[in-house]
């Protein structure tokens, strides 16, 4: 990890983890690529809620987008591997991880008040950063379930960023009341 050009890729291709040889924009890297650039949107929201001044509970919740880059890494490392080359011990996201966010997004959103209208992406930097990653996660789910309709996948992969798009959403909200700041909401007449 020490050397970080090896000019391998200078022809357009890369290699996943078994060794095999692929072209930079294939679906399965553009997914995991995507992965990639939603865990630098969740390291933006992470510094954010780290900044001095933060509020009482933005400790908690950058431990939370911590812990959620790590199963993004995971995640990468479930996307960079074909089926038959996964090792026993190889990270991937697991149920598991689905289930630890259902939890979360329950225990947020029984605190919120009701949406009576859709929520625009704002309420603050770390909201809108929230929200800016739940919209990477919603293409990155699109890309991946394009994969899976190709090549064999993790059987948690689709479920685990489906249900993080949702967590990021209410994370979002929860950001927003965290810093006192208003969520603007959807008025159509304002169009």
């Amino acid at each position: 990890m020490n050397r970080i050009y090896t000019k391998a890729g200078d022809g357009g291709d890369t290699r996943l983890v078994g060794g095999q040889k692929v072209r930079k924009d294939s679906l399965r890297i553009e997914a995991y690529g995507t992965i990639d650039e939603l865990s630098a949107c969740l390291g933006l929201a992470r510094t954010a809620l780290g900044a001095p001044g933060a509020p009482a509970g933005a400790e908690a919740l950058a431990a939370i987008l911590l812990r959620v880059q790590n199963e993004l890494f995971n995640l990468g490392s479930d996307l960079a591997t074909l089926a038959a080359d996964r090792r026993p011990q190889q990270p991937v996201i697991e149920e598991r991880h689905t289930t630890a966010l259902e939890k979360e997004i329950d225990g947020w959103n029984a605190t919120l008040p009701e949406l009576r209208s859709f929520v625009l992406p704002g309420g603050g930097m770390v909201a809108a950063t929230l929200h800016l990653g739940r919209t990477v996660c919603r293409r990155a789910e699109r890309l991946i379930v394009r994969l899976a309709d190709s090549e064999p996948i993790g059987a948690a992969v689709i479920p685990y960023v489906n249900r993080l798009s949702d967590a990021l959403f209410v994370m979002s909200r929860h950001a927003a009341r965290l810093y006192g700041e208003a969520e603007p909401l959807w008025e159509p007449e304002k169009t």
